[in-house]
């Protein structure tokens, strides 16, 4: 035996070792880069599997290592899939993980695969999207993919608009008889307390923040939003209104309220107001604040015709 085939001869072995060593490596780097590509959760609106598998919802499906097998499914009116080999089963009701289990089960059942890594995330909810109502941009139905809370959603929506309040109602398809009610705050970052997790099959509902009216002799009579704490005092309505005119007769100058009784007259002196000799009061959503003038007698003499002219007033967006 030549010298040559004796080296031959002793470094088959490990080199035939160092082969398959590699050959594993690289079999185990694909599959946790599978496995990180389609089990990990996306943070967009592009994928996810938060709520249960409803009819007509799309199912993807990925059996690794086994191309002819993976796939999108839509889910039948019945809330069934049609699995390659396996035939029709009931999906309806359950999360991607319990889905992806029986069908594991399946394929091992019926002798096709024999510990087959199977992955299911629902690509696409077809009828439990979010409902987004109230004072957003573009309200609408929104499709839920994924697992978001309730800013993203608001975001999704345009954001809020301006007369947009601070109490948003959350309406849960598993529990509709029991809204959750949430407040948030313009100054402040979204807390998990006032951020939480929206499903798909809910219903999100923005409410409308308080408006206050002042007409009259003020240098720009109209409806004016409070604030987002729904704040706003007899003060704050004069300055957004620009101020009084010179023929305003602020000593005579009233609160009309509608209380569960009917129309409440309240007589504000704004002249001490602003002279700081009285308080400055608050005031509440829907109140309309005369200022009256003191050239001569004015044509406006009572509630009932100051009503009409509140409503037709122009509202204006607070910058």
């Amino acid at each position: 035996m030549t010298q040559l085939n004796i080296r031959s001869k002793y470094f088959a072995v490990p080199l035939f070792f160092l082969i398959l060593l590699a050959m594993n490596s690289t079999a185990q780097e694909k599959s946790a880069v599978a496995g990180s590509s389609i089990g990990s959760n996306s943070t967009g609106f592009g994928s996810g599997a938060a709520g249960p598998i409803g009819a007509g919802d799309l199912v993807e499906m990925s059996v690794f290592d086994t191309p002819e097998l993976s796939g999108k499914l839509r889910v039948s009116n019945t809330g069934d899939i049609i699995l390659p080999l396996v035939g029709s089963i009931h999906v309806a009701g359950m999360k991607a993980g319990d889905a992806q289990n029986l069908i594991r089960q399946k394929f091992m059942d019926g002798g096709f695969l024999k510990d087959p890594q199977v992955t299911v995330f629902v690509a696409e909810y077809a009828t439990q999207g979010v409902s987004i109502l109230g004072e957003v941009k573009t309200p609408g139905i929104y499709p839920a993919f994924g697992a978001h809370n309730l800013m993203d959603y608001i975001s999704l929506a345009g954001g809020l608009t301006p007369l947009a309040g601070t109490n948003i109602t959350v309406i849960r398809v598993a529990h509709p008889d029991d809204p959750e009610h949430v407040k948030i705050s313009a100054s402040s970052a979204p807390r998990p307390l006032n951020n939480p997790e929206v499903l798909p099959g809910d219903s999100i509902f923005v409410e409308k923040t308080g408006l206050v009216y002042v007409i009259g002799e003020v240098g720009r009579p109209g409806g004016f939003p409070m604030d987002h704490d729904d704040h706003l005092t007899i003060l704050q309505a004069i300055a957004l209104a620009q101020g009084t005119t010179y023929t305003a007769a602020k000593g005579s100058t009233k609160i009309i309220r509608t209380t569960p009784q009917g129309h409440e007259e309240i007589p504000v002196d704004l002249k001490k107001i602003l002279a700081s000799k009285a308080t400055d009061a608050p005031l509440q959503d829907n109140d309309i604040l005369f200022v009256p003038s003191s050239a001569g007698r004015s044509a406006l003499k009572n509630m009932e015709s100051l009503l009409p002219i509140a409503a037709s007033a122009t509202i204006y967006r607070i910058p």
